[in-house]
């Protein structure tokens, strides 16, 4: 019978040696977590000094255990970046869009800060200080790179590659308090105007425009759907005909790069599907869009190119800020129709129903960043303050 290992994790003698510049070297044998016994070192000015070193730097490699992947926390963060993006395919839960996102946010914002170092040497001190140096130039940025960093590191801590996730203690990050700016009636009238003036104009050289500018933004308005949903429907969403008519939100335009622009076959979640009632201003222009388009093939998209493919959301937004910079009319985008949607349903239905309408799940989210605030109190209280407070007689 051969003669029994040593558990794993733990040490044999400690060999101390002094050496010609007047250190000393301080070595054992370590049986690491994958069974293999390895020599670890560590030198000090002194035969205490450089065993205490030794020693320390055993009960923290204790805490590290390699995974079945190889890995272990002396692994580079560049290591761990691959093996997280490998197993985002695998598990294959996100859309490639989020996967997408991902990558770009990992490599572009995080990447260049972490790209030296070693899984053990970041620590909740690290990761705090990079955290707030990229939120003082974007808080978006440091928010996406919050997203990633943790992900990435759970990841490790999943496996067992670090005992802990150091973003668990980082300190939140705090966001100036922005005003949704939603567009006053007039506004609107105003951007209507300007884009009938554009499509209208007179053309000498070229195809004319198919008025479709002018139907989105109406239909924008009466769903309160985002770009690509808007972009996303098809005839068979379309209930026209009932008593009261309809549009199924169901879909939206997805562009990657190295990819054909194409409808994807849900909203921007799952949960976000949804057939809103269509006001008369909006049925008129997909009615109108119908008859130019000449379509009847249920699965035709209402809006596309000339030649029936998907619009992309970038060449709608493109076209939007020409036609207003044309016409002298600043802040015009696609998502502040959104906005100004969740601000006429709240101030005539409240909150929730400005939800329901946007397709969120959870109405703080249309208050917080969809709603503008009404500064305005109702005037009935005059009333109640000077019945209570008023001069008898």
């Amino acid at each position: 019978m051969g003669r029994p290992r040593t558990p794993i994790g733990t040490f044999g003698i400690i060999a101390t040696r002094p050496q010609p510049n007047g250190n000393h070297v301080a070595r054992a044998r370590y049986r690491d977590w994958d069974g293999s016994n390895r020599l670890v070192q560590a030198t000090g000015p002194s035969r205490a000094a450089a065993e205490r070193k030794l020693k320390q730097k055993l009960a923290e490699r204790s805490l590290y255990q390699p995974g079945f992947n190889g890995m272990s926390a002396d692994s580079s963060f560049l290591e761990l970046v691959t093996y997280w993006l490998e197993d985002m395919e695998i598990e294959d839960r996100l859309s490639r869009t989020t996967r997408n996102l991902y990558e770009r946010d990992m490599r572009t914002l995080v990447v260049p800060a972490f790209k030296d170092l070693t899984l053990r040497e970041i620590g909740v001190a690290r990761c705090d200080y990079f955290l707030k140096q990229l939120a003082r130039r974007s808080y978006s940025r440091a928010k996406h790179a919050r997203v990633v960093l943790r992900l990435a590191l759970a990841l490790a801590v999943r496996h067992e590659i670090l005992p802990r996730n150091p973003m668990d203690h980082v300190s939140r990050l705090h966001r100036k308090k922005t005003i949704p700016e939603a567009f006053t009636i007039g506004e609107v009238q105003e951007i209507r105007a300007a884009i009938k003036a554009w499509e209208s104009r007179r053309i000498l050289a070229g195809p004319r425009p198919d008025r479709q500018l002018g139907q989105i933004v109406e239909v924008m308005l009466g769903t309160s759907a985002r770009i690509g949903e808007v972009l996303a429907i098809r005839l068979q969403d379309l209930d026209l005909d009932s008593p009261i008519p309809t549009a199924r939100i169901a879909g939206t335009i997805i562009s990657r790069k190295g990819e054909p622009t194409h409808r994807q076959d849900h909203p921007k979640t799952d949960r976000s599907v949804r057939r809103v009632a269509l006001p008369s201003f909006a049925l008129h222009a997909i009615r109108s869009r119908l008859l130019r388009s000449g379509d009847v093939d249920p699965g035709a998209l209402l809006f596309s190119t000339r030649v029936g493919t998907p619009r992309t959301t970038n060449n709608i937004r493109r076209l939007l800020r020409d036609v207003m910079d044309e016409a002298g009319i600043e802040n015009v985008t696609p998502h502040r129709f959104r906005r100004t949607v969740a601000t006429v349903v709240n101030d005539a239905q409240g909150a929730l129903l400005a939800s329901e309408l946007l397709g969120h799940t959870d109405p703080r989210i249309t208050m917080q960043h969809y709603i503008q605030r009404n500064e305005t109190v109702n005037p009935v209280t005059a009333e109640h303050l000077e019945r209570a407070f008023g001069k008898a007689g």
